[in-house]
């Protein structure tokens, strides 16, 4: 992994920050596909026996920010650290999932834990890689206890729907176009 000037990191990562803001604000998570490489891929872990995939800039686009960020519009995921490592161009930023229904107590859902991103830059403003980490288990249990609630969002009844079936971009574990330490 080659080295990168830390100012060139910290700028992508205000460009990202801002950028981010202003999806969370729209409620459109796609135009961050903008920041990444061509062949650039971004991937997590769905539990212990399923990953998630997306390949390249148009598939980000499509499925890991139009399909799987589906329904969460409304959400926000303010970041609460971010490291920066220059020697081999990476960084990780630590973030909170907070949706923005409430709880009768006037409290937000949020999931519980720590959730996160790890990227790869690739130089030109725009990340080659990023794997995101989250507590599926939390996340489950949060989405459960808002539909019981009766919280959830038309758009995140929806995703819940189209997750009964394999959606694009879902695989067993090993079984992913690439790894999500690759």
């Amino acid at each position: 992994m080659p080295a990168y000037p830390r100012e060139e990191l910290e700028e992508m990562v205000e460009r990202w920050l801002a950028a981010n803001r202003e999806c969370e604000a729209r409620g459109d998570w796609r135009p961050l596909a903008d920041l990444y490489t061509e062949d650039a891929t971004y991937g997590w872990n769905l539990g212990p026996r399923d990953e998630f995939m997306a390949v390249g800039r148009e598939e980000i686009r499509d499925v890991a920010l139009g399909l799987e960020m589906g329904g969460l519009d409304g959400w926000s995921y303010p970041y609460q650290r971010i490291l920066i490592d220059d020697r081999q161009g990476e960084v990780v930023g630590f973030w909170k999932q907070v949706a923005d229904a409430k709880r009768p107590d006037g409290s937000p859902y949020e999931v519980p834990g720590i959730g996160g991103s790890w990227f790869r830059y690739g130089g030109g403003g725009r990340w080659s890689w990023q794997r995101d980490f989250f507590d599926v288990g939390n996340a489950t249990a949060l989405f459960v206890e808002m539909m019981e609630a009766g919280t959830l969002s038309d758009g995140m009844r929806r995703r819940m729907d189209r997750l009964a079936t394999r959606p694009p971009g879902w695989y067993r574990i090993g079984r992913a176009p690439a790894g999500l330490w690759d």
